[in-house]
């Protein structure tokens, strides 16, 4: 089977040809930006299978690349795997919510950042064969896997990727209990190193967007969440 598609976007040269090595060595046929808008032009273009992106970049940075990603309709399920040298909860919590899928703090270790993409492509397919024509409606809130939409009286929500995954694993266990790091194994993968606040903050932009439907998701106090039975 022919491997997937990366685009590598960093302005370092050296950490640029350092992911490079490791991932075609796996077999992936590798893009490469130095720039935000760079980044996004081929994204668009190209349609990669998923992007590794820096967040310190020049111009652009990777948390306005992930946005403007998010809200074009061509690059919205895109996988992005952020890297940042700041490793700063704020930027990870921020990259979260804007729809990343996962990040690793620069120095990293190549085989790190490998199983983290092979994690985020295996997901991904396994969520394409699975999904297909599955739709699950609570009332008037409709959840469509296949269009990966989300509805509620006919008006589709604005949700990031992060915000979709959390409330369809939800829904689709209607009644349990989940801890913040059973949430994360769920939608993220085992062993991925986030905060609790990074769930709290899904949580909370989730919420919102669903407005008068918020209940639907229960704070089970000092367990973690479900969905109303």
């Amino acid at each position: 089977m022919a491997k997937e598609t990366i685009l590598i976007v960093d302005d370092e040269e050296d950490i640029i040809e350092l992911i490079k090595y490791n991932l075609k060595n796996e077999g992936y046929s590798i893009l490469t930006a130095q720039t935000g808008e760079k980044a996004i032009k081929m994204a668009k273009e190209f349609h990669p299978d998923l992007m590794v992106l820096d967040l310190m970049l020049p111009g652009i940075d990777g948390l306005e690349v992930t946005k403007n990603l998010r809200n074009n309709n061509r690059t919205r399920h895109l996988p992005i795997v952020m890297l940042t040298a700041k490793g700063e909860e704020s930027d990870i919590v921020t990259g979260l919510e804007l729809g990343a899928n996962d990040y690793i703090s620069k120095p990293f270790s190549p085989k790190v950042l490998i199983a983290r993409v092979r994690a985020i492509l295996r997901r991904r397919r396994k969520d394409s064969t699975n999904s297909v024509d599955r739709i699950r409606q609570e009332g008037d809130l409709i959840i469509d896997h296949a269009k990966h939409v989300v509805t509620i009286k006919g008006k589709t929500l604005d949700l990031t990727l992060s915000e979709f995954e959390l409330l369809s694993f939800l829904a689709d266990k209607k009644g349990w209990v989940f801890t913040r790091g059973q949430i994360v194994d769920a939608i993220r993968g085992e062993n991925y190193a986030v905060t609790e606040r990074s769930i709290d903050v899904i949580i909370v932009g989730l919420r919102k967007k669903m407005k008068n439907y918020a209940f639907a998701i229960e704070t089970v106090r000092g367990v973690g969440y479900r969905f109303k039975e």
